[in-house]
């Protein structure tokens, strides 16, 4: 069998002599030629046309390995005998760094002091703070749980939301129903759910409408789970504040309205990589490929169906 990988094979220990490998970092032309691989562990990008590229080429692909946790762009492109594993837990803590660095500068206006700064301006404020304030994460999973984390010792009050109701460690994670009641009491709504058609302009008109005057959106999930037409309309009005790693379209166009929107505050889908997450990586690949090797079940199956041959 052999396995494409993201980082050359020498630099990870312990992989399975029985495996041959190639190291594809997605720029210039395939290692080998793509048919004999078996194992597909994508490049470190966030281009989808590259992670694709060399899909429809695989005739003897049994696993695909994201590196991503959302897989909802791999999902058209699969043949059903292809077992796709996503990247779950890899991006918790830098997708959870950035939520909180999202929330915390545009609650205390760090675009301002910036824009301020530049113009040479002192100018003094008082502005919203997380202590006491109301948060609601919508996608509660490995996470947003990450994210509650990283938002509880700022003193926060937390609700969670979830695609059923259940319990958790620190309380209960509503229903999707519960949103409307949720809604109008948090002063920041947190997004990290994955894309699907149910969660696809999950965040419309009405969800917006929902949200209190002056509260906080902040998305580190997918650009299309908001509509992006019904946030301008509310953001432009000022009636909302936006803080978005993802948007739809993606990446934004220059000319795009959200760029200059009041209020909006734009990272460029950076959430997840960061120098920790190499490291990570490096660790997953060995222990997917071993468990591969030993004919164990592999990890975060997304699509577990049995893999031919």
């Amino acid at each position: 069998m052999l396995a494409w990988l993201p980082v050359p094979p020498e630099d990870l220990d312990g992989l399975p002599d029985c495996l041959d490998y190639a190291h594809w970092d997605g720029q210039g032309g395939f290692p080998t030629e793509p048919a004999r691989v078996t194992f597909y562990a994508p490049p470190m990008t966030k281009d989808p046309d590259v992670i694709l590229r060399p899909l429809p080429h695989m005739s003897r692909l049994r696993v695909l390995q994201a590196l991503s946790t959302g897989v909802d762009y791999l999902l058209p492109h699969l043949r059903p005998d292809v077992l796709l594993c996503n990247a779950r837990g890899l991006h918790n803590g830098g997708t959870a760094e950035l939520a909180l660095t999202l929330t915390l500068a545009a609650l205390r206006g760090v675009p301002d002091f910036v824009r301020n700064q530049a113009a040479g301006r002192w100018q003094e404020g008082i502005r919203p703070s997380l202590s006491g304030a109301a948060v609601l994460i919508v996608g509660y999973g490995s996470i947003g749980a990450a994210i509650e984390e990283r938002v509880l010792p700022f003193g926060s009050e937390v609700e969670r939301v979830a695609g059923s109701s259940r319990w958790s460690p620190r309380g209960p994670v509503h229903a999707p129903s519960a949103l409307d009641k949720l809604l109008p009491r948090a002063d920041v709504v947190i997004l990290s759910v994955p894309l699907t058609e149910s969660t696809r302009h999950l965040v419309d008109a009405d969800f917006l409408k929902t949200m209190k005057d002056g509260a906080l959106l902040v998305n580190v999930a997918r650009g299309a789970v908001v509509d992006t037409e019904a946030l301008l309309a509310e953001v432009q009005s000022g009636r909302l504040q936006a803080a978005l790693d993802v948007t739809d379209p993606e990446p934004l166009p220059r000319e795009h309205p959200l760029w200059t929107a009041p209020g909006v505050l734009i990272s460029p889908h950076a959430g997840a990589f960061t120098i920790a997450f190499v490291p990570q990586v490096k660790r997953m690949l060995t222990m997917q490929l071993n468990r591969l090797a030993r004919g164990q079940v592999l990890h975060n199956a997304v699509l577990a169906v049995p893999a031919a041959g």
